[in-house]
C-alpha cells in the first residue's frame, strides 16, 4: 500500500520504520484502561499492604502512598511524552534505541522484558493464594485440600492454581482477542465499584475503627531489623506496596500499534492511569487501616496480603464478598499483564533481539502474537518456581522478591529512555502531547527516585535473608537481585560478545517485503 494511502495513524508507524501488522481496533479509552487494569488497586494493594505495613506501619501507607504516587507520576508524564512522539508496540524499548542507539534499546528491551514476565507471574502467583484462601472459606474439597493448615502442601496447592490462572490467561490472549478490549472496559468499572462496595463494608460493618492519630502517626517495624534502622531501611522496604501497586503503564505504550489516534491517546493512558489509579488505591488503602483492629495493632497483619484485616473487621458473607471482587479483579489484572507482555515480546523479536525471534514474532490467524503470549506464560513459571519450595514460617519471600524483580527491570527500563529524553535536552523532537520545558525537572526526579529504588528493593527483607547473620537461610533470600542481574549479566556478555556486531536496534519493516519481514535479522 502507499504511503500516502495510510490513515494518519499508519502513517506515523510508516515513519517510524514499521508497516501495520497488528490489528488496530482499540479506542482511548481501551488504552486507558489495560494500564488501569494492570496496576488494578483490586491486586496490588491487597497483595502488599502486609509488606508496607509491617515495614513502616500505617504512616508508611497513609503517608507514604500520596508522597511515592507524586513521584511515580513524574515518571508517567515523561514516559508519556515519549509515547506521543513514537507511538510503537515497542515502546520504551524503541523510544531508548532512536535517543541513544542500538545498545541502550537492547539493554531497555531486556529490563522491560525482565519486568513484565515478572509482573505477570507476581500477579498470577497472588491471585492464587486468595483463590485458595475464597475456595477454603466454602470449605471446597475438590482435587485439592483448600482447607489444610500445612504450609508446604498450601504452598504447592497455590503453584497449581497459579500455572491454571497462566493456562487462562494464555487462552483469552491467543483465541479470545477480541475479549481482550471488553475485560479491560470490565476491569476498569470492576476496579472502581468494586473499591466503592468494599470501602462501604469496610466503614459500615466493623465495630471499631482506628483513630486518625493512628492511621497518620503510627509506625510499625515488624521486619527483625533494629529500630535504629527505621528510617533508613525498614520504611523504605514499605515503599513495596506503592511502587509495585503502579506499576505495568507502560502497557498503553504497547498497544498504540492497535490503538486509534495512538499519538495522543497512547499519551494520555500513560499518566491517566496512573492517576486515577492513586486516587482509587489511596481511598481503599485508608478504608483499610482505618478498619483495623487491636488484633492488627500488635502487628499481626498477614505480610502479604490484607486477609487478617477482612476476617476480623468483617463478617464471615463480607470477607467472602471482599475477597471474591479481589480475586476477579487480579484475574482480570493478570490477563492485561499478559497481553502487555506479549506486545513487548512481539516487538522485542520483530527486530531479531530474541532468542527464537522468529517464533516469538509470529502473528496467528486473528493478527495477535500467539507465541509471545507463550513466552510470557512459559517463563512466568520459571521464576516462580522458588514458591514451591516455602520456609517454614509461610512468610512469601518468593512472592516478594518477584514483585521486587518485576518493580526493579520496569522501572529501570521506564527511566533509561526518560534520562536519554533528559540529555538529548531541546533536540527531542515532541508529539503532540508533550511536557514542554518541565521536561528539565520532571525528567531528573523521575530518574533519581527509581535509582533510590532499585537499590531499596534489592536490599534483604529480613535478618534472616542476609549471608552470615545467625538463622541464615536461602529460603528467606530476597532473590530478586541474583535474578535480574543473572539475566542482564547473560545479555551483557551476548550483547558485546555476538548481538553488538548484528543488532542495530529497531528493524524498518516498511521497507521489507512480507517474506523479509518474518525472518529478520537475527542475534544469536
Amino acid at each position: 500500500m502507499a504511503t500516502q494511502t495510510l490513515g494518519a495513524d499508519e502513517q506515523r508507524l510508516a515513519e517510524l520504520g514499521y508497516k501495520q501488522e497488528l490489528r488496530r481496533g482499540w479506542s482511548g479509552f481501551s488504552n486507558f484502561a489495560i494500564s488501569f487494569s494492570i496496576i488494578c488497586v483490586l491486586a496490588g494493594c491487597f497483595t502488599t499492604y502486609g509488606q508496607a505495613f509491617n515495614n513502616g506501619g500505617p504512616v508508611a501507607i497513609s503517608i507514604g502512598w500520596p508522597v511515592i504516587t507524586v513521584l511515580i507520576l513524574t515518571v508517567a508524564f515523561s514516559m508519556s511524552e515519549l509515547a506521543s512522539a513514537m507511538p510503537t508496540a515497542g515502546g520504551i524499548y524503541y523510544w531508548a534505541s532512536k535517543l541513544g542507539g542500538a545498545g541502550w534499546g537492547w539493554f531497555t528491551g531486556w529490563f522491560n522484558l525482565i519486568g513484565l514476565v515478572a509482573v505477570t507471574a507476581s500477579v498470577d502467583y497472588v491471585c492464587a493464594q486468595f483463590l485458595q484462601y475464597l475456595l477454603s472459606l466454602f470449605s471446597v474439597n475438590f482435587i485439592f485440600n483448600f482447607t489444610s493448615t500445612n504450609v508446604k502442601y498450601n504452598a504447592h496447592v497455590v503453584m497449581a492454581l497459579f500455572v491454571l490462572l497462566l493456562i487462562f490467561g494464555l487462552l483469552i490472549n491467543v483465541f479470545w482477542n477480541r475479549l481482550l478490549t471488553l475485560f479491560n472496559g470490565i476491569a476498569v468499572w470492576w476496579n472502581v465499584l468494586g473499591v466503592a462496595v468494599i470501602v462501604v463494608l469496610l466503614i459500615v460493618v466493623p465495630s471499631h475503627h482506628a483513630s486518625l492519630s493512628y492511621v497518620f502517626g503510627h509506625r510499625l517495624n515488624n521486619s527483625g531489623f533494629g529500630s535504629h534502622m527505621y528510617w533508613y531501611y525498614v520504611l523504605p522496604l514499605g515503599f513495596l506496596l506503592t511502587m509495585y501497586t503502579i506499576t505495568g503503564y507502560d502497557a498503553s505504550a504497547h498497544v498504540s500499534e492497535e490503538t486509534h489516534g495512538a499519538s495522543n491517546a497512547a499519551a494520555k493512558g500513560v499518566w491517566r492511569s496512573v492517576f486515577y489509579s492513586g486516587v482509587v488505591g489511596y481511598i481503599v488503602l485508608l478504608a483499610l487501616t482505618f478498619a483495623v483492629n487491636k488484633t492488627g495493632a500488635k502487628g499481626e497483619v498477614g505480610f502479604s496480603t490484607v486477609i487478617p484485616i477482612l476476617t476480623s473487621a468483617l463478617s464471615v458473607l463480607g470477607a467472602k464478598a471482599v475477597i471474591f471482587i479481589s480475586v476477579v479483579g487480579q484475574i482480570f489484572c493478570g490477563i492485561a499483564c499478559m497481553t502487555s507482555g506479549s506486545r513487548m515480546t512481539f516487538a522485542f523479536s520483530r527486530d531479531g533481539a530474541v532468542p527464537g525471534h522468529n517464533l516469538w514474532r509470529r502473528l496467528g490467524s486473528n493478527r495477535t502474537p500467539t507465541w509471545a503470549a507463550l513466552f510470557i506464560a512459559v517463563f512466568a513459571f520459571v521464576i516462580t518456581i522458588p514458591a514451591y519450595f516455602p520456609n517454614s514460617l509461610g512468610t512469601p519471600v518468593a512472592f516478594l522478591a518477584v514483585t521486587s524483580i518485576s518493580v526493579i527491570g520496569l522501572y529501570i527500563a521506564y527511566t533509561i529512555p526518560v534520562f536519554l529524553r533528559w540529555r538529548a535536552g531541546d533536540n527531542f523532537e515532541p508529539g503532540p502531547w508533550t511536557l514542554g520545558k518541565k521536561y528539565k525537572w520532571v525528567n531528573l526526579i523521575a530518574v533519581v527516585w527509581v535509582s533510590l529504588c532499585v537499590i531499596i528493593f534489592c536490599l534483604p527483607f529480613s535478618p534472616l535473608g542476609v549471608p552470615g547473620n545467625s538463622g541464615f537461610s536461602w529460603t528467606d533470600v530476597n532473590y530478586a537481585p541474583i535474578v535480574t542481574i543473572g539475566v542482564i549479566l547473560a545479555v551483557t556478555i551476548w550483547y558485546f560478545g555476538w548481538a553488538n556486531k548484528t543488532f542495530k536496534g529497531p528493524v524498518r519493516t516498511i521497507d521489507m517485503s512480507e517474506d523479509e519481514v518474518h525472518t529478520a535479522p537475527s542475534v544469536a
